[in-house]
C-alpha cells in the first residue's frame, strides 16, 4: 500500500485492519486491468461485527457512520494486499454502500458519509467518487452497513 495512504490514516489515528476472509463463495477482490473491485465489506473486526442492528431504531446515524467507516477501512485493507508493494496511485471510483434500516428511514447518504469521508481523508483527491446509497431490510450477520469499492490502479 502507498506510504503516504498509511500516514494519512495514521495521522488521523487509524490504521488498516488485518483483512477479513470470505464468508461464503467469493473471492475479496478481483483485478480486470488497471480495475480494482472490491466485494462487499462489512463492519468486521476479529471476525466479530463492531455493530449489528436496524439505522433508524436500534443504530443511530452516527453508528451506522462509524460502521460505515469501519466498512471502508476494511476495504482498503483489501486493496493494500491487491497492490502490495506495487507502486501504484490508488483512485477510488465508486463506492456502493448499503444500510440496513426501517422502511421510513430515509438518511442512507448521511449514513454513508462515514464511508466517503474516509476514502477523502486517506486517498485525498483520489478519494472523490461517485457513489449510490441503497436501503435494504437484510444484511450479512445483522450489520447495519455494507459497502463495495471500484477502484483504478494508476
Amino acid at each position: 500500500m502507498n506510504a503516504a495512504i498509511l500516514a494519512r490514516l495514521a495521522a488521523a489515528g487509524l490504521a488498516l485492519p488485518r483483512p477479513t476472509v470470505p464468508a461464503a463463495n467469493y473471492v475479496p477482490f478481483t483485478r480486470a486491468g488497471a480495475l480494482l473491485f472490491v466485494a462487499g465489506q462489512t463492519p468486521i473486526r476479529n471476525g466479530e461485527p463492531l455493530y449489528r442492528g436496524v439505522v433508524g431504531e436500534d443504530v443511530t446515524v452516527e453508528e451506522a457512520q462509524a460502521a460505515a467507516r469501519a466498512c471502508a477501512l476494511n476495504i482498503l485493507a483489501q486493496v493494500g494486499i491487491a497492490v502490495g508493494d506495487e507502486p501504484h496511485r490508488v483512485r477510488c471510483l465508486r463506492l456502493t454502500g448499503f444500510v440496513r434500516c426501517r422502511d421510513d428511514f430515509t438518511h442512507q447518504a448521511r449514513v454513508m458519509d462515514g464511508a466517503s469521508d474516509l476514502m477523502v481523508l486517506a486517498l485525498g483527491e483520489d478519494g472523490r467518487h461517485a457513489r449510490t446509497s441503497v436501503g435494504t431490510n437484510a444484511l450479512p450477520r445483522g450489520v447495519p452497513v455494507e459497502v463495495e469499492g471500484l477502484f483504478e490502479l494508476v
